[in-house]
């Protein structure tokens, strides 16, 4: 069955940047300040280093995906430039371990600004419970209909735009006073020394999602020209946002204020604008900013399996493969999709319960490892580069080797958030890619 081209450049676009910006400049903002010991200034740089990251990355990503019109995002680029086993490998990753624990933290991050719009009791119970809802809302929303999916990623990632912008535009001619802060809550401005590393963590889920758009790039109209071009514009949008936006914020709420109220200073700068209800209109679009990032990353994660079972990449392939005519989409995929995605809510529930992540969440030590596996594929557009297939010394040196700098710079800044969790986490990772490689070789030999 032929499938339709559903999407253009924007959606493409809005999908890259409705993922990055969301949750992560909401939910992360005084983390990244807090780890810099509320340094502005290496606040602002941490943000730049998360830029240097993923622009060069996708950059270099661009001479893979105009390259090849495979499905299955990254997968197919591991597919069609590393080998099959490789790509069994990292979709088994994408689709156990990363998808799954970004869909459940953005979902639980989305109930945590509803409980705060709407005054409920924002215990994690009641947070997990919302974002569950909502997680499936969503799986529903987009199977039943690509089009209705599509429109609302794009409204979200306009409608988000508008606080963003309108904080940082404020925030330039902004002159009064900081608000004062609870002497309970201070939390005073320390010299971190080389602790700051530790921001690079909550950085890369501020950052992290680009990747997942390449997983439409079979739906998208002229995709040779399009993903390549929304792989680029898409992460500078997000640079420009993030530095006005975050500038903005400190030059109204103040450092010792977003440290000591955190998620909350949000809600303070929005009644510093908009007088009494200036909080709860700010949280709406907050809210709406983070469920287009759910959405878009469902968007991914529902595609992933009946990707993968096209190319005979999971048990049971031939079934789960199989289209409905009126969805365009896999139903046993959709199933298998939200059933490993409901089981990370358990474990994210269980491990925010018990504390053992330090503050984080297991989506932060996946979006890590993800960075090192993206190391492969730089290493090979060096290598189309040595071959000749690729002639321009920018896209086949310089971009790649700035990008596996960059995807260093987040390895350490991981271990450094959490030295005892995160090597224990990458090891599961690693145990994860290698059965997905196993399978692979096993059925090609039977």
């Amino acid at each position: 069955m032929k499938e339709e081209k559903h999407y253009g450049l924007f959606t493409a676009v809005s999908m890259i940047v409705g993922i990055c910006v969301g949750s992560g400049i909401f939910f992360k903002a005084d983390d990244i300040l807090g780890a810099t010991g509320g340094n502005v200034a290496l606040g602002i740089l941490v943000f730049c280093i998360g830029a240097f990251s993923i622009i060069f990355g996708s950059i270099t990503l661009t001479q893979l995906a105009n390259r090849t019109e495979k499905n299955g995002g990254v997968v197919a680029y591991f597919e069609e430039f590393i080998s099959d086993k490789a790509a069994s490998a990292f979709g088994w990753f994408q689709l156990f371990v990363y998808l799954p624990t970004i869909t459940v933290v953005v979902s639980w991050v989305s109930g945590i600004y509803t409980c705060m719009l709407l005054g409920l009791p924002n215990t994690l119970e009641t947070q997990t419970l919302i974002g569950t809802g909502y997680m499936a809302f969503f799986f529903l929303l987009n199977y039943f209909s690509l089009r209705l999916g599509g429109y609302f990623q794009n409204l979200a990632t306009i409608m988000k735009l508008i606080p963003l912008i309108a904080i940082a535009f404020v925030g330039i001619f902004w002159k009064e006073p900081a608000p004062i802060v609870p002497p309970e809550l201070a939390v005073p401005i320390t010299n971190v020394g080389w602790g700051w590393l530790a921001a690079l963590a909550p950085m890369a889920f501020s950052y992290d999602g680009w990747t997942i758009a390449t997983n439409i790039t079979h739906e998208v109209k002229n995709a040779k020209r399009t993903m390549p071009m929304a792989l680029t514009i898409g992460p500078l949008l997000v640079l420009a946002i993030y530095l006005t936006y975050f500038s903005g914020l400190v030059s109204i709420a103040g450092p010792e204020y977003i440290l000591a109220m955190g998620d909350e200073a949000t809600t303070t700068v929005g009644i510093s604008l908009l007088g009494e209800r200036g909080g709860s209109i700010i949280l709406s679009f907050v809210l709406i900013a983070i469920l287009g990032v759910t959405n878009g990353v469902i968007m991914g994660i529902l595609r992933l399996p009946q990707a993968l079972a096209e190319k005979n990449m999971l048990p049971n392939s031939a079934k789960v493969k199989q289209i409905d005519p009126k969805s365009q989409l896999s139903p046993v995929a959709a199933q298998i999709a939200f059933a490993i995605a409901f089981v990370w809510m358990v474990l994210h529930y269980l491990t925010q319960k018990s504390g053992i992540m330090g503050g984080g969440d297991v989506s932060e030590i996946a979006i890590v490892f993800s960075y090192l596996t993206y190391v492969i594929l730089y290493l090979k557009v060096i290598s189309m580069k040595k071959e000749g297939v690729i002639t321009s010394p920018f896209f086949g040196w310089i971009m790649p080797v700035f990008a596996i700098m960059g995807s260093a710079i987040i390895l350490i800044g991981g271990i450094v958030s959490n030295p005892t969790y995160v090597p224990v986490f990458i090891l599961f990772c690693f145990v994860v890619c290698f059965i997905g490689y196993k399978y692979y070789e096993k059925k090609i030999t039977v």
